[in-house]
């Protein structure tokens, strides 16, 4: 004879699910979206990063990778609660516009230039214009991600102050993210603008060799902001704040510091606190 259940047993099987439902649903109200760059996210530090900040804050982070302008366009929207991206000018119109209250400089790395190994436009230096001005003139193949990213802003910036109206015959814009762009360069052969931390990362190189480095112009910068819940008030202002807060910290700094590959250090801590 199978024995019939007592209330108390009714009650507790009844009650799991819904238990279980809660503890779904508060973890749900912890979590967070960060609209961030591809090349943070393609680099691996958010896979190393994030980890971290859970370990500390028990917070969820859905990362959302996105060119730079992109990804503002999205936090502007109120479809992210954390932006975490590389274009201080756009960042600090973003805050100027009243979508965040504050922008933290978070870390930096900086852009190289790719390009083939035998180097036909004659591209290698440390003069990142005086290379444009270079492959302009030999009409070299060169992959831009022509995607309003923070990469596709400070290319632009450079051919800008290369003083050119035309980028040569082999200037192509592919509207993609910077693995892509990079992947694109090395089955043609091509020229590539590139963040380091991605360059790194990148493992189908083909004859692609970094050419041109250490001109103070190729400085990158990223910043972090709150998406302000006077804007958007449905975003989770607390824990995106509990994000930059730590972000910008001594235990969140050293994570990125921390972060590695090949022995060699991606991205440099700076925040101002």
């Amino acid at each position: 004879m199978i024995p019939r259940p007592t209330r108390r047993g009714l009650l507790a099987a009844l009650a799991a699910p819904l238990l279980a439902l809660s503890a779904v649903a508060a973890q749900a109200q912890q979590a967070i979206t960060l609209a961030s760059t591809t090349s943070t996210e393609q680099s691996g530090l958010f896979g190393h990063l994030l980890p971290a900040f859970k370990q500390a804050t028990g917070i969820d982070v859905k990362v959302v990778a996105l060119g730079t302008g992109q990804a503002i366009d999205m936090a502007r929207r109120g479809d992210a609660d954390v932006l975490f991206v590389h274009d201080q000018a756009a960042e600090e119109k973003f805050v100027a516009d009243g979508f965040a209250a504050r922008r933290w400089p978070v870390m930096y790395n900086d852009f190289v230039l790719v390009g083939p190994k035998g180097d036909p436009a004659g591209a290698r230096g440390r003069d990142i214009v005086e290379a444009l001005r270079k492959l302009a003139a030999a009409n070299a193949p060169f992959v831009s991600r022509g995607d309003k990213s923070g990469t596709h802003a400070a290319e632009l910036r450079y051919w800008q102050q290369a003083g050119l109206q035309a980028k040569g015959g082999g200037y192509r814009e592919c509207g993609c993210g910077m693995g892509p762009a990079l992947n694109m360069g090395s089955a043609a052969n091509a020229y590539v603008l590139a963040d380091r931390g991605t360059w790194l990362a990148f493992r189908n190189r083909g004859d692609l060799v970094v050419l041109v480095e250490g001109d103070q112009r190729l400085f990158n910068q990223y910043g972090v902001m709150a998406v302000s819940p006077q804007r958007h008030p449905h975003v989770k202002a607390a824990q995106a704040q509990r994000f930059v807060d730590w972000v910008t910290s001594p235990a969140g700094q050293q994570a990125i510091a921390a972060y590695r590959i090949g022995g060699e250090q991606l991205f440099f801590p700076n925040a101002a606190r």
